[in-house]
């Protein structure tokens, strides 16, 4: 069944593995460049006095900048540990970027606005951090562990809610970089980073997006740090000592599960990572930091969204969402461990709010659960839909 998801084989060296991305998807990349343009979030940003086009130019260009000098400041903040492997982090990041470009026939502006559309979008604008402009959405994720897990491995849940329009650009793609570990990744096709994945070592990621109001600077997207941990890390324990040690633009909350049976929630923003551990083997996370010394660099408890957002989502608190899927989440596990992927399956696929942007399988008017994952480390195994968590057939990928 798996081959009715769009796969996506990259293997080599860094600039390889680019070019055969970029040649496999070149037409669907292509879609996704245009799409760009349609979206109303996107749109919105641009200054009321400048033709579309010219704004469009102007990002492009800004984003080419702020590519650059993240693949840079990534190899001079390498350069300061103890690694060969981590002084050439941010080259080879530059090299699959570039791989893309040439395999998909596009300009590096193009595909740079693409690949840092979401993480970085308000700040490349001007837009304030503490006014989101809806290029992120929601995500949903659990996982367990020893006395939580029905078979006692570490297993993860994830819902990754988007725009629906985006569902055309999802793939599963299979990496095996030169002399480091292969995996399997979800993640879009003008992406050099993953969303999801799991190594063959047994280490398993998910992301979701948070609303962090820390200084931004050029340094690689969270998609493109999981992509080196799943190339690099064997443990939960590495993939922290990593991206802590990373630099790094945007928020995100990572959860982590490992082949031992570790399984973390790791929070991540521009300037600092915390990690919060299972309660008695049970882990969960939407888009609300936890750790306090990460929740005051969180968007406002209070913040709405403003003209500068979509319509539907105008005067909308920012993290409603959030919230009510953290407390269904809650009521949902009460009695109930210990918890199946089956289980799990349920809980993600609720409708405690309808069918909106609240629910934890979101149904709404703006965003949708558009896919969503589980992560078997163990077995290093992935299983994938690109649909709604109830409508949802997992198609089971090993690395």
């Amino acid at each position: 069944m798996s081959e009715t998801l769009p796969q996506v084989r990259c293997c080599g060296d860094a600039r390889t593995m680019g070019r055969q991305q970029g040649v496999a998807m070149r037409e669907n990349i292509l879609e996704a460049l245009v799409e760009i343009g349609k979206l109303e979030a996107f749109r919105l940003l641009k200054p009321r006095w400048m033709p579309m086009r010219l704004f469009r130019r102007v990002a492009e260009g800004k984003a080419h900048r702020f590519m650059r000098h993240a693949f840079r400041g990534t190899r001079l903040q390498s350069a300061c540990n103890d690694g060969a492997g981590k002084h050439s982090a941010g080259t080879e990041m530059e090299q699959r970027f570039l791989g893309i470009c040439e395999g998909a026939g596009l300009s590096e502006p193009r595909l740079a606005l693409c690949c840092l559309l979401e993480a970085v979008m308000s700040d490349l604008t001007g837009s304030s951090r503490t006014q989101p402009s809806a290029l992120q959405a929601g995500c949903s994720a659990i996982a367990v562990t020893g006395p939580a897990s029905e078979d006692g491995h570490a297993r993860v849940m994830h819902n990754f809610d988007h725009v629906p329009v985006v569902q055309r650009f999802f793939i599963v793609r299979r990496s095996s970089p030169a002399g480091k570990l292969r995996s399997v990744e979800f993640t879009f096709s003008p992406l050099l980073g993953a969303v999801d994945g799991v190594n063959e070592a047994g280490l398993g990621v998910t992301c979701n997006y948070a609303y962090v109001a820390d200084r931004l600077s050029a340094a690689p997207t969270i998609t493109m740090v999981i992509a080196r941990v799943l190339a690099e890390a064997t443990t939960v324990g590495e993939a922290v000592e990593l991206i802590a040690n990373q630099p790094r633009a945007g928020g995100g909350l990572l959860m982590l599960a490992d082949a031992h049976g570790d399984v973390k929630s790791l929070e991540v923003s521009n300037s600092r990572v915390e990690t919060r551990a299972a309660d008695q083997g049970f882990l969960f996370h939407t888009n609300r930091l936890q750790c306090g010394a990460m929740s005051a660099l969180e968007i406002g408890a209070d913040a709405q969204y403003d003209h500068r957002a979509p319509s539907l989502l105008r005067g909308r608190r920012v993290h409603e969402s959030a919230d009510l899927r953290a407390e269904a989440i809650q009521r949902a596990v009460v009695g109930r461990f210990p918890l199946s992927l089956g289980d799990m399956h349920q809980i993600l696929s609720g409708h405690a709010h309808g069918d909106s942007c609240n629910s934890l399988c979101m149904h709404g008017d703006y965003w949708s659960t558009t896919a969503c994952t589980q992560l078997l480390p163990r077995e290093r195994k992935i299983r994938v839909a690109f649909d709604n968590a109830c409508q949802a057939e997992l198609h089971e990928f090993e690395v």
